[in-house]
């Protein structure tokens, strides 16, 4: 039983370390001045489209930096937010059910 464990342990320190090397690279697009922090962001998605947090990420989409920020609205409606993550500026919003996506 305790080989068992001792295979499974590395194994399990596998996800942490990924979320540590994600952390890193957010981390270095800010202080390199490619993407604004996170919370300027979330500041500017609250203001405009109040609702519950549900995710935050920093992407890459066709070569340069995206926040993908999906919020939980009044109703249950997911709405997923694309801004820039360079400039702040808003590229996209996607409704869950809303039929189609629309342009900010």
């Amino acid at each position: 039983m305790r080989w068992i464990v001792a295979l499974l342990l590395p194994l399990l320190a596998v996800p942490a370390a990924l979320a540590d090397t994600d952390q890193d690279r957010a981390r270095a697009a800010v202080e390199q001045g490619r993407a604004l922090p996170l919370r300027t962001i979330l500041d500017r998605a609250a203001a405009r489209f109040p609702g519950q947090l549900l995710e935050a990420e920093l992407e890459e989409e066709h070569g340069r930096l995206v926040y993908e920020i999906k919020l939980l609205m009044d109703g249950g409606r997911v709405v997923k937010l694309h801004y820039d993550a360079r400039t702040g500026d808003l590229l996209a919003v996607k409704e869950r059910g809303a039929g189609k996506d629309r342009r900010p």
